[in-house]
């Protein structure tokens, strides 16, 4: 059905169930399974943070934290996977191009439930994957 599986994570636990998620789907199907994190903080315009000392290797140390719940949940569920970060722009585009360029079938992201005016102001990429994506999306709570 699925034959390689994106999950998007950002370190969080609202994060964790889209991992369990995307990794038992995987082993499943017998599908290829690949996560992404998009690392924030960025600023549309401002490049100026990403010249502060020390952002490259907190950014890295960052990737490897977001990265790392995903890696031993394949692990132990042993399912090969490979991961990717991406550093800046806004997240959902780089979930959609990680999911375009990898020839992915399935996205798998969660949802942080956030309504009211913090949804209106903080916005959504999970609903702006939903809304953009040409493959399945599974949003997980």
């Amino acid at each position: 059905m699925y034959r390689h599986i994106l999950v998007a994570t950002d370190g969080s636990a609202f994060s964790s169930s889209a991992i369990r998620q995307g990794v038992a789907l995987a082993k499943a199907l017998n599908s290829r399974l690949t996560a992404i994190a998009v690392l924030a903080p960025y600023t549309p315009g401002n490049t100026a943070i990403s010249a502060l000392k020390g952002f490259a290797a907190a950014v890295r140390k960052e990737a490897r934290r977001s990265l790392a719940a995903f890696n031993a949940e394949a692990r132990a569920q042993a399912v090969r996977a490979t991961t990717t970060s991406v550093v800046g722009g806004e997240p959902w585009k780089a979930i959609l191009l990680a999911a375009r360029s990898r020839k992915c079938d399935l996205i798998v992201m969660a949802s942080h439930g956030r309504s009211g005016l913090a949804g209106v102001l903080l916005g959504s990429e999970t609903t702006k994957v939903l809304t953009h994506s040409t493959v399945p999306v599974l949003v997980c709570r």
